[in-house]
Protein backbone atom coordinates (compact mmCIF):
# COMPACT_ATOMS: atom_id res chain seq x y z
CA UNK A 1 0.00 0.00 0.00
CA UNK A 2 1.23 3.34 -0.69
CA UNK A 3 2.50 5.59 2.19
CA UNK A 4 0.34 8.51 3.44
CA UNK A 5 1.44 11.91 2.39
CA UNK A 6 0.75 14.21 5.31
CA UNK A 7 -0.08 17.88 5.73
CA UNK A 8 2.42 19.46 7.87
CA UNK A 9 0.32 22.11 8.88
CA UNK A 10 -2.16 19.74 11.02
CA UNK A 11 0.49 19.14 13.97
CA UNK A 12 1.40 22.96 13.66
CA UNK A 13 -2.20 24.02 14.35
CA UNK A 14 -2.51 21.53 17.36
CA UNK A 15 0.40 22.37 18.40
CA UNK A 16 -0.59 26.27 18.56
CA UNK A 17 -3.90 25.43 19.84
CA UNK A 18 -2.63 23.10 22.87
CA UNK A 19 -0.60 26.15 23.81
CA UNK A 20 -3.58 28.16 24.08
CA UNK A 21 -6.33 26.86 25.39
CA UNK A 22 -8.02 23.43 26.92
CA UNK A 23 -9.22 21.03 24.58
CA UNK A 24 -12.58 20.49 23.89
CA UNK A 25 -14.46 17.24 23.45
CA UNK A 26 -17.94 18.27 22.67
CA UNK A 27 -20.88 16.01 23.98
CA UNK A 28 -22.91 14.24 21.25
CA UNK A 29 -26.90 15.51 21.80
CA UNK A 30 -29.81 13.22 22.29
CA UNK A 31 -33.73 13.86 22.13
CA UNK A 32 -35.52 12.16 24.60
CA UNK A 33 -36.24 9.29 22.71
CA UNK A 34 -33.20 8.29 22.35
CA UNK A 35 -32.39 9.85 18.97
CA UNK A 36 -29.62 12.08 17.65
CA UNK A 37 -30.64 15.78 17.76
CA UNK A 38 -28.47 17.55 15.37
CA UNK A 39 -29.96 20.88 16.60
CA UNK A 40 -28.68 20.67 19.65
CA UNK A 41 -25.17 19.43 19.04
CA UNK A 42 -25.02 22.00 16.72
CA UNK A 43 -25.85 24.87 19.68
CA UNK A 44 -23.75 23.07 21.98
CA UNK A 45 -20.57 23.09 19.61
CA UNK A 46 -20.48 26.81 19.03
CA UNK A 47 -21.05 27.91 22.58
CA UNK A 48 -18.03 25.20 23.06
CA UNK A 49 -16.09 27.35 20.34
CA UNK A 50 -17.17 30.82 21.54
CA UNK A 51 -15.04 29.74 24.47
CA UNK A 52 -12.07 29.63 23.03
CA UNK A 53 -10.04 25.95 23.18
CA UNK A 54 -7.72 25.26 21.37
CA UNK A 55 -9.41 22.00 19.60
CA UNK A 56 -12.45 20.43 19.21
CA UNK A 57 -12.80 16.36 19.91
CA UNK A 58 -16.03 15.01 18.21
CA UNK A 59 -17.42 12.04 18.27
CA UNK A 60 -14.84 10.63 21.11
CA UNK A 61 -15.47 9.35 24.87
CA UNK A 62 -16.98 12.05 26.05
CA UNK A 63 -19.18 12.81 22.97
CA UNK A 64 -20.21 8.68 23.52
CA UNK A 65 -18.39 7.33 19.66
CA UNK A 66 -19.59 3.87 21.39
CA UNK A 67 -23.61 4.37 20.88
CA UNK A 68 -23.53 6.15 17.74
CA UNK A 69 -24.02 4.15 14.16
CA UNK A 70 -21.89 5.57 10.68
CA UNK A 71 -24.99 7.83 9.74
CA UNK A 72 -24.92 9.51 13.13
CA UNK A 73 -21.07 9.47 13.19
CA UNK A 74 -21.16 11.61 10.10
CA UNK A 75 -23.95 14.07 11.12
CA UNK A 76 -21.89 14.91 14.39
CA UNK A 77 -18.60 15.28 12.54
CA UNK A 78 -19.90 16.99 9.57
CA UNK A 79 -21.64 19.45 12.01
CA UNK A 80 -18.34 19.97 14.24
CA UNK A 81 -16.51 20.56 10.99
CA UNK A 82 -19.07 23.37 9.40
CA UNK A 83 -19.00 25.23 13.14
CA UNK A 84 -15.65 24.89 13.59
CA UNK A 85 -15.07 26.98 10.14
CA UNK A 86 -11.40 25.91 9.83
CA UNK A 87 -10.76 28.35 12.93
CA UNK A 88 -9.33 25.83 14.89
CA UNK A 89 -8.66 21.55 14.48
CA UNK A 90 -10.92 19.61 14.59
CA UNK A 91 -10.10 15.84 15.41
CA UNK A 92 -13.05 13.04 15.58
CA UNK A 93 -12.53 9.56 17.19
CA UNK A 94 -12.45 6.04 15.49
CA UNK A 95 -12.36 2.85 16.92
CA UNK A 96 -12.91 -0.36 17.14
CA UNK A 97 -10.88 -3.08 14.93
CA UNK A 98 -8.73 -1.36 12.39
CA UNK A 99 -11.52 -2.55 9.31
CA UNK A 100 -14.15 -0.70 10.95
CA UNK A 101 -11.99 2.15 12.19
CA UNK A 102 -11.05 2.66 8.42
CA UNK A 103 -15.07 2.77 7.64
CA UNK A 104 -14.95 5.58 10.40
CA UNK A 105 -11.50 7.49 8.84
CA UNK A 106 -13.28 7.41 5.56
CA UNK A 107 -16.21 8.84 6.66
CA UNK A 108 -14.05 11.37 8.81
CA UNK A 109 -12.16 12.44 5.93
CA UNK A 110 -14.78 12.71 3.82
CA UNK A 111 -16.52 15.35 6.54
CA UNK A 112 -13.84 17.51 6.47
CA UNK A 113 -12.46 16.49 10.10
CA UNK A 114 -8.43 17.57 10.45
CA UNK A 115 -7.06 14.69 12.06
CA UNK A 116 -8.04 11.55 13.98
CA UNK A 117 -8.10 9.98 17.84
CA UNK A 118 -7.99 6.26 17.60
CA UNK A 119 -9.48 5.12 20.34
CA UNK A 120 -8.57 1.86 22.21
CA UNK A 121 -10.13 -1.24 20.13
CA UNK A 122 -12.91 -2.88 21.07
CA UNK A 123 -12.78 -5.96 23.80
CA UNK A 124 -9.72 -8.33 23.96
CA UNK A 125 -6.16 -7.42 25.16
CA UNK A 126 -3.44 -8.00 22.54
CA UNK A 127 0.34 -8.20 22.71
CA UNK A 128 2.81 -5.16 21.78
CA UNK A 129 3.04 -6.06 17.96
CA UNK A 130 -0.71 -6.46 17.46
CA UNK A 131 -1.05 -2.62 18.69
CA UNK A 132 1.34 -1.40 16.37
CA UNK A 133 0.02 -3.20 13.70
CA UNK A 134 -3.58 -1.77 14.33
CA UNK A 135 -1.83 1.73 14.05
CA UNK A 136 -0.63 0.59 10.63
CA UNK A 137 -3.28 -0.63 9.73
CA UNK A 138 -5.21 2.20 9.80
CA UNK A 139 -2.34 5.03 8.87
CA UNK A 140 -1.97 3.10 5.31
CA UNK A 141 -5.73 3.03 4.78
CA UNK A 142 -5.97 7.00 5.14
CA UNK A 143 -4.89 10.57 4.03
CA UNK A 144 -5.78 12.28 8.04
CA UNK A 145 -2.63 12.33 10.76
CA UNK A 146 -3.48 9.65 13.57
CA UNK A 147 -3.44 10.24 17.53
CA UNK A 148 -3.02 6.94 19.22
CA UNK A 149 -4.81 6.78 22.67
CA UNK A 150 -3.28 4.63 24.89
CA UNK A 151 -6.03 3.83 27.71
CA UNK A 152 -7.37 0.64 29.17
CA UNK A 153 -6.32 -2.19 27.18
CA UNK A 154 -3.78 -0.22 25.43
CA UNK A 155 -0.54 0.14 26.84
CA UNK A 156 2.67 0.95 24.89
CA UNK A 157 6.24 -0.07 25.63
CA UNK A 158 8.92 2.01 24.54
CA UNK A 159 10.31 -0.50 22.36
CA UNK A 160 6.48 -0.52 20.33
CA UNK A 161 5.94 3.15 21.14
CA UNK A 162 8.83 4.15 18.93
CA UNK A 163 7.45 1.67 16.09
CA UNK A 164 4.49 3.75 16.46
CA UNK A 165 5.89 7.34 16.21
CA UNK A 166 7.95 5.63 13.10
CA UNK A 167 4.41 4.78 11.38
CA UNK A 168 3.98 7.54 8.53
CA UNK A 169 1.04 9.54 9.86
CA UNK A 170 1.07 8.87 13.41
CA UNK A 171 1.70 12.99 14.91
CA UNK A 172 0.78 11.89 18.46
CA UNK A 173 -0.23 10.10 21.55
CA UNK A 174 -3.14 10.80 24.14
CA UNK A 175 -2.31 9.14 27.66
CA UNK A 176 -5.11 7.89 29.95
CA UNK A 177 -3.44 5.06 32.00
CA UNK A 178 -1.17 8.25 34.68
CA UNK A 179 1.51 5.96 34.40
CA UNK A 180 3.63 8.86 34.61
CA UNK A 181 7.05 6.71 34.88
CA UNK A 182 6.13 5.04 31.76
CA UNK A 183 4.78 8.42 30.23
CA UNK A 184 8.47 10.16 31.33
CA UNK A 185 10.06 7.12 29.02
CA UNK A 186 8.04 7.46 26.02
CA UNK A 187 8.18 11.20 25.74
CA UNK A 188 12.20 10.84 26.00
CA UNK A 189 11.76 8.42 23.47
CA UNK A 190 9.62 10.28 20.98
CA UNK A 191 11.02 11.79 17.74
CA UNK A 192 11.22 15.91 17.71
CA UNK A 193 7.61 17.40 17.34
CA UNK A 194 5.63 14.64 18.17
CA UNK A 195 2.45 15.70 20.70
CA UNK A 196 1.57 14.49 23.55
CA UNK A 197 -2.10 14.94 25.56
CA UNK A 198 -3.20 14.21 29.15
CA UNK A 199 -5.92 12.17 28.40
CA UNK A 200 -6.64 11.18 32.41
CA UNK A 201 -10.30 11.53 33.49
CA UNK A 202 -10.58 14.90 34.96
CA UNK A 203 -7.25 15.66 33.80
CA UNK A 204 -6.96 18.99 35.92
CA UNK A 205 -6.83 16.14 39.01
CA UNK A 206 -3.08 15.58 37.21
CA UNK A 207 -2.24 18.52 35.05
CA UNK A 208 0.48 19.75 37.09
CA UNK A 209 2.02 16.11 37.60
CA UNK A 210 1.74 15.49 33.65
CA UNK A 211 3.40 18.95 32.87
CA UNK A 212 6.42 17.70 35.01
CA UNK A 213 7.44 14.96 32.43
CA UNK A 214 6.66 17.35 29.11
CA UNK A 215 2.99 16.76 28.64
CA UNK A 216 1.27 20.19 29.19
CA UNK A 217 -1.65 19.73 27.28
CA UNK A 218 -5.18 18.22 28.13
CA UNK A 219 -8.59 17.69 27.55
CA UNK A 220 -10.85 18.88 29.74
CA UNK A 221 -14.17 16.95 30.26
CA UNK A 222 -15.39 20.49 32.27
CA UNK A 223 -15.11 23.01 29.72
CA UNK A 224 -18.09 20.72 28.13
CA UNK A 225 -20.34 22.08 30.83
CA UNK A 226 -18.29 24.61 32.50
CA UNK A 227 -16.22 26.26 30.73
CA UNK A 228 -15.74 29.29 32.87
CA UNK A 229 -14.13 26.70 35.23
CA UNK A 230 -12.07 24.95 33.24
CA UNK A 231 -10.98 28.15 31.38
CA UNK A 232 -9.76 29.94 34.84
CA UNK A 233 -7.50 26.86 36.17
CA UNK A 234 -6.11 26.74 32.23
CA UNK A 235 -5.13 30.32 33.48
CA UNK A 236 -3.90 29.98 36.67
CA UNK A 237 -1.91 27.11 35.46
CA UNK A 238 -0.19 28.29 32.66
CA UNK A 239 0.53 31.53 34.64
CA UNK A 240 2.12 29.55 38.05
CA UNK A 241 -1.04 30.69 40.22
CA UNK A 242 -0.46 27.74 42.39
CA UNK A 243 -3.24 29.48 45.27
CA UNK A 244 -6.05 29.24 42.46
CA UNK A 245 -4.93 25.93 40.80
CA UNK A 246 -5.12 24.39 44.46
CA UNK A 247 -8.71 26.12 45.63
CA UNK A 248 -10.13 24.76 42.19
CA UNK A 249 -8.96 21.35 43.34
CA UNK A 250 -9.60 20.96 46.52
CA UNK A 251 -13.07 22.75 46.46
CA UNK A 252 -14.54 21.71 42.73
CA UNK A 253 -12.49 19.30 41.33
CA UNK A 254 -11.54 16.74 43.73
CA UNK A 255 -15.17 16.33 44.85
CA UNK A 256 -16.08 16.09 41.29
CA UNK A 257 -14.21 13.31 41.25
CA UNK A 258 -15.38 11.61 44.21
CA UNK A 259 -19.35 12.27 42.59
CA UNK A 260 -17.67 11.01 39.62
CA UNK A 261 -16.47 7.95 41.24
CA UNK A 262 -19.75 6.45 42.84
CA UNK A 263 -21.46 4.55 39.60
CA UNK A 264 -19.78 3.30 36.52
CA UNK A 265 -20.16 5.43 33.35
CA UNK A 266 -20.62 8.61 35.39
CA UNK A 267 -17.22 10.15 33.80
CA UNK A 268 -19.89 11.00 30.47
CA UNK A 269 -23.33 11.10 32.69
CA UNK A 270 -22.42 13.80 35.30
CA UNK A 271 -20.90 15.93 32.72
CA UNK A 272 -24.22 15.38 30.39
CA UNK A 273 -26.32 16.50 33.73
CA UNK A 274 -24.18 19.77 34.19
CA UNK A 275 -24.75 20.90 31.37
CA UNK A 276 -28.55 19.85 31.11
CA UNK A 277 -28.20 21.90 34.59
CA UNK A 278 -27.09 24.86 32.70
CA UNK A 279 -29.64 24.94 29.89
CA UNK A 280 -27.28 23.27 27.43
CA UNK A 281 -29.33 21.31 24.62
CA UNK A 282 -27.55 17.98 24.95
CA UNK A 283 -30.49 15.34 26.14
CA UNK A 284 -29.57 12.43 27.77
CA UNK A 285 -26.71 9.58 27.78
CA UNK A 286 -27.28 6.38 26.03
CA UNK A 287 -27.67 2.73 27.25
CA UNK A 288 -25.57 0.89 28.38
CA UNK A 289 -24.88 4.83 30.08
CA UNK A 290 -27.40 5.41 32.95
CA UNK A 291 -28.30 9.27 33.81
CA UNK A 292 -27.20 10.00 37.73
CA UNK A 293 -29.48 9.16 40.26
CA UNK A 294 -31.83 12.21 41.48
CA UNK A 295 -29.91 12.03 44.97
CA UNK A 296 -26.54 12.21 43.05
CA UNK A 297 -28.12 15.12 40.42
CA UNK A 298 -28.94 16.74 43.63
CA UNK A 299 -25.29 16.69 45.25
CA UNK A 300 -24.23 17.81 40.94
CA UNK A 301 -25.88 20.51 40.80
CA UNK A 302 -24.91 22.13 44.45
CA UNK A 303 -21.32 21.51 43.59
CA UNK A 304 -21.48 23.17 40.40
CA UNK A 305 -23.17 26.00 41.68
CA UNK A 306 -20.19 26.44 44.00
CA UNK A 307 -17.30 25.85 41.44
CA UNK A 308 -19.24 28.92 39.42
CA UNK A 309 -19.01 30.91 41.77
CA UNK A 310 -15.45 30.17 42.68
CA UNK A 311 -14.80 31.96 39.44
CA UNK A 312 -17.13 34.35 39.26
CA UNK A 313 -19.75 32.82 37.10
CA UNK A 314 -23.20 32.00 37.72
CA UNK A 315 -25.35 28.53 37.17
Amino acid sequence: MARVILDPDTARRLRDGMARGVLSFPLTSFHDDGTLDPDGFRAHVAAQIATGPGALFPACGTGEFFSLDEDEYRQVVTIAVDEAGGRLPVVAGIGYGWAQAVRFARIAEEAGADALLVLPHYLVAAPQDGLVAQLEQIAARTRLPLIAYQRGQVAFGVSAFRRVAEIPGVIGLKDGHSDLDRLQRLTLAAPEGFLFFNGASTAEIQARAYATVGVPAYSSAVHAFAPEIANAFFTALGDGDDGTVEKLLRDFYVPLVELRDRVPGYAVSLVKAAARLRGRPVGPVRAPLTDPSAADLADLERLLASGLDLVGADL
